[in-house]
This record gives C-alpha cells, sequence and structure tokens, in this order.
C-alpha cells in the first residue's frame, strides 16, 4: 500500500474483491485529429506501439485479444478477475451501434467485470453517454479522459484538436450521467514548466474525477516530436529519474486527496524510445518515488 497517497490498488479494493487486471484491447479505432475531422498526423508525440502490448493486435477479434490477455496474466494468478481497457486510439469514435456491440462482446467474456474505455474529451456524444450511463447500473465502468494538460497554447502546439473548456464539459456530463471518469496528464510537454504543471494539477482538482494517471514526456522515434527535436524546433525537459520524482512531489502536493493516482511514469520499449531513458523499470522507479515521499513526509493534496 502506498504511502502518502491514494494509489490505485486502493481504489480497485473499494470496487472489487479479489484481484483485478486490466486487458488493454485495440479495436481498430482512429482519431479526429488524425483523419481530417481536426486535423492530420494525430498528437506530435503519439505511437501506439509504445503502449501496445504483444496480444494487443487489430487483425483479432475483441474477444480474442481478452483471451490472449487472459492467458499472459492467468499465468501468475489463476483467480483473476478482468477490466476490459479498449486503450488504443479514441474508443468513442465510432457510431454507436458500433461501440454497443464491441464494448458488449468484451463484457460477455468470462471473467470480465467491467469496462474502462479511453477516449478524448471531444468525443463523448449525449447519445453515448447515456449508453453508458445505463451500462454502469449492471457493471463498472470508468471513462478515461486524455487530458494531457490544461493549457490551451499547449494543447495547440500538440495538435490535440481540443481545449480545456472541452475537458471540463465531458468530465461534468460524464459525471452527471452516473459514469466515474479519470484523466491522463503528461509531465514534460514542450514549453511547460514545473508551475504549469501545478496548475493543471490543481484545476484537475476542481473536477468530478475518480483517477488520475500521470507519467513523463517520452519521445518516441517515428514521431513529429521527435522529429521537431532532432531539428531544434522545441525545447524539451531532459530529466534524470530523480529529477523527475522530484516534480512529481511538488505536483502531487496539489492533488485532490481523494483523488485515485495510477501511476506517475510509462515505459515505452527501448528500441523506440529516444529519451529519456532511466534504465529501470516502472516498479523500480515507483518504489524510489514512494521512499522520497516517506522520508520526505509528502501527503497528497497537502498544498490545496
Amino acid at each position: 500500500m502506498a504511502v502518502g497517497y491514494y494509489d490505485y490498488g486502493e481504489f480497485l479494493r473499494k470496487h472489487f474483491a479479489g484481484k483485478v487486471q486490466k486487458i488493454a484491447i485495440d479495436a481498430g479505432f482512429m482519431c479526429p485529429n488524425r483523419d481530417g475531422t481536426k486535423g492530420y498526423g494525430g498528437c506530435i508525440y503519439c505511437n501506439n506501439q509504445s503502449f501496445n502490448p504483444a496480444y494487443c493486435q487489430t487483425r483479432i477479434s475483441v474477444a480474442e485479444q481478452i483471451t490472449k490477455g487472459k492467458e499472459f496474466f492467468a499465468r501468475k494468478y489463476p483467480q483473476m478477475q478482468y477490466l476490459a481497457y479498449f486503450q488504443a486510439y479514441t474508443n468513442t469514435y465510432a457510431n454507436i451501434a458500433r461501440l454497443k456491440q464491441l464494448y458488449e462482446e468484451a463484457l460477455s467474456q468470462d471473467g470480465v467485470v467491467g469496462l474502462i474505455i479511453a477516449t478524448r474529451p471531444d468525443c463523448m456524444p449525449d447519445d453515448l453517454l447515456q449508453y453508458l450511463s445505463q451500462l454502469a447500473m449492471r457493471t463498472f465502468v470508468m471513462v478515461e479522459y486524455g487530458v494531457e494538460t490544461s493549457h490551451d497554447r499547449t494543447l495547440q502546439l500538440i495538435n490535440r484538436g481540443h481545449s480545456w473548456a472541452d475537458v471540463v464539459d465531458a468530465v461534468q456530463r460524464t459525471v452527471q450521467s452516473g459514469v466515474m471518469c479519470g484523466a491522463h496528464l503528461i509531465l514534460g510537454l514542450p514549453g511547460e514548466g514545473v508551475d504549469d504543471f501545478i496548475a493543471t494539477a490543481r484545476r484537475i482538482s476542481q473536477l468530478p474525477l475518480s483517477t488520475v494517471k500521470l507519467h513523463q514526456l517520452q519521445v518516441i522515434r517515428g514521431t513529429r516530436l521527435a522529429q521537431m527535436y532532432a531539428n531544434g524546433e522545441v525545447e524539451l525537459i531532459e530529466w534524470t529519474a530523480d529529477e523527475y520524482i522530484d516534480v512529481c512531489l511538488q505536483v502531487l502536493q496539489h492533488l485532490r486527496s481523494d483523488l485515485a493516482v495510477e501511476r506517475f511514469v510509462s515505459q515505452s520499449p527501448a528500441e523506440l524510445l529516444v529519451f529519456p531513458r532511466w534504465g529501470m523499470k516502472n516498479y523500480e522507479f515507483t518504489h524510489r518515488l514512494n521512499n522520497r515521499l516517506m522520508r520526505e513526509h509528502i501527503i497528497q493534496g497537502s498544498m490545496l
């Protein structure tokens, strides 16, 4: 159990008995900032290969992806329950009949006890939200919004195609409908510093969110960001692991104390990663961060 902050494991234990594991799913969605609806090229940092597990492949069905995911995790925890995690790209960006078919296919698999749907705050139509509201009455449902930052200047620079106002609207409508939601934030986006990260944390804390994910900006080969960085078009912070921990500890103190923190760090495959290359596993990083929390007596939300 984490010391000094409300961790995601504790959040899950409030909703489920026993072990629960996410199974990532790639259902072949696109994004409106890729297909021309909002823009082209997607977010400048995005390469979905950097976080999709090997079993997550669009050439096989949702049911098959879940089966392969269960085989992967069941070796260690045979009694595990699962959350179907629609992860890649924008997982509400299709007609509602198609979305219902995919979500229901996932929920019909043995051992699946809920859904987590990753999407954008400008891709949550009212008719879909009405369906998710009904679904949440019979199973666990969470919508995870890619927020990244609260600063519109940065959202424009990274080609997100939505605004902070879109985030506020989507989160409020989602929670008012009876569906829980979380937010995903990136620390280290171009042009931002610690004061900007703290401002985002404070704004996030004013929204009725249940969870938040933090991770460091990673420069991935083959992305527009990697090209911009190589060409000197943007300046980026090249933190050491300990410097990034310093930032996480500052941000944590400005996050609402009942907001479950799912993670602080992410790890892309070494062959895709330009930087940062810290040479440690996620659990090693978290252990180091927890030691700092205990040593320095830092408490989530203490600066709010």
